[in-house]
């Protein structure tokens, strides 16, 4: 598998003879095309290839039968882990938690998890993603990993880095991945810390989680107050930086868009209450809200047996009470025009980081979603949900060359992402892009 290069110098090139998947909801293709990428990384010209202009010195590559695209976004990623199973549900004593803290924190801890993170970003941007968002750090790795790829030591995706999300005392994430805190005042005192260690994303837990609880029923339970999460947003709207909620159920999606975040990881089922305020958030950064499904994280905990999937029952019965609304929540979000995006929160039980597409093909077998409207969620529609519409999401001059090669059209057959012939970030190619594949992973999630 290649990994994340070090400095390495753009050179200009061209990919000629291209059919252009655009990303765009009809799923529209562009044949015979060209797309020159200068040397500073950005798309300079798409025009069909009998008239493109191609200056000297730059590398043509020749795409006859292939299919160019957008580089895929991946809005809900955690780095820490690579997707096999996550043991989830036990019941650590103080000690035992606190020692393992020490040894996370600790300088080799910090080595250790800045060179794991650097393995599992290489695995997907080799997938063929371009812009990831890490909503759950163990603590700021992904903030100094970002870093060194916008300062071109590493060649890599795009990144907003959201470090340790925050939660309540005892909350989902807290206290391996989690701030806790519990007041306004202190939820706006967290948030600040998070900004001044240079994040760019934040996230809030409004609910508790799957894999982390320690009873049936605690998935899905109210924990941040509205008034908390609102403390939140207003910190970080104030820095420009974009809201987060892990939610998973109705009271915890309603009292997140109330507080003004800007995207529901998950969801729940919806009323016309909070569908309206996906479509006009006043609350939010943008006037918005989008919601990112995460499909990828729900249905193997339900679909796959218990036992081959290893995980508690605890895990179990809390992943049965929040992943029919879940899938709910996809289909009422398509039919009412709220911004649906794709993230598949990896690392966590059966989420590799390989398995993007994946996120595309549960949309639409289980969402109701054409195969053209699930790339374009993972593309154009993401882009905008993060506020890279400007730069990235789509092949059109002027952004930057985030681009996948791939054999066949994505908006016909989405499988054609697993395995991307060529990964271009930010003008930069990563040729002959592979990944280290879970085979028996793989194989129960072919399964249904």
């Amino acid at each position: 598998m290649g990994r994340l290069q070090g400095r390495k110098e753009r050179e200009p090139f061209v990919l000629e003879h291209a059919s252009i998947a655009t990303g765009d909801e009809k799923g529209t293709v562009q044949k015979d095309m060209s797309v020159l990428v200068s040397a500073d990384g950005r798309i300079e010209q798409v025009c069909p290839t009998p008239l493109a202009y191609v200056p000297s010195g730059y590398h043509r590559i020749n795409a006859t039968g292939k299919f160019v695209a957008p580089g895929l976004i991946n809005a809900h990623t955690h780095l820490f882990a690579d997707g096999k199973p996550l043991s989830g549900g036990t019941d650590l004593s103080p000690r035992v938690v606190d020692a393992a803290l020490k040894v996370v924190h600790s300088p080799a801890g910090r080595v250790l998890m800045d060179a794991r993170i650097k393995g599992t970003v290489s695995t997907l941007l080799n997938s063929g993603v371009t812009t990831i968002r890490t909503l759950g750090d163990v603590g700021y790795e992904a903030v100094r990993l970002r870093d060194r790829i916008d300062a071109d030591e590493l060649t890599g995706p795009r990144m907003l880095a959201a470090g340790p999300l925050l939660a309540i005392p005892g909350g989902h994430g807290d206290p391996f991945i989690a701030l806790s805190c519990s007041s306004p005042e202190e939820a706006r005192r967290r948030t600040r810390e998070n900004l001044d260690h240079g994040v760019n994303a934040i996230k809030v837990a409004a609910t508790g989680g799957v894999t982390d609880a320690t009873k049936l029923g605690e998935a899905g339970s109210p924990q941040m107050t509205e008034e908390e999460m609102a403390a939140v947003c207003d910190e970080a709207h104030e820095f420009g930086v974009l809201v987060a909620a892990h939610a998973q159920s109705p009271e915890g999606v309603k009292a997140a868009l109330k507080a003004g975040v800007d995207t529901i990881e998950h969801g729940s089922v919806l009323d016309d209450e909070m569908i309206g305020l996906f479509l006009d958030n006043p609350r939010s950064l943008r006037g918005f809200s989008a919601l990112d499904p995460t499909l990828s994280a729900g249905l193997p905990l339900v679909k796959i047996s218990q036992q081959e999937l290893g995980i508690s029952d605890i895990v179990r019965g809390n992943s049965e009470l929040v992943v029919d609304g879940m899938v709910k929540s996809a289909k009422q979000a398509h039919e009412n025009g709220i911004a649906v995006g794709v993230g598949t929160d990896t690392g966590m039980t059966f989420v590799p980081q390989y398995g993007t597409w994946r996120e595309l093909d549960y949309l639409v077998r289980y969402a109701d979603f054409t195969p053209a409207q699930a790339f374009h969620a993972a593309t154009q529609v993401n882009a905008r949900n993060l506020g890279f519409d400007n730069v990235t999401g789509s092949v059109d001059t002027g952004k930057d060359a985030d681009l996948i090669v791939l054999d066949e059209d994505p908006a016909k057959n989405i499988r054609t992402l697993a395995d991307p012939k060529l990964v271009i970030v930010r003008g930069k190619p990563v040729w002959r892009p592979e990944v280290k594949h879970f085979e028996e992973i793989d194989r129960l999630l072919d399964s249904f």
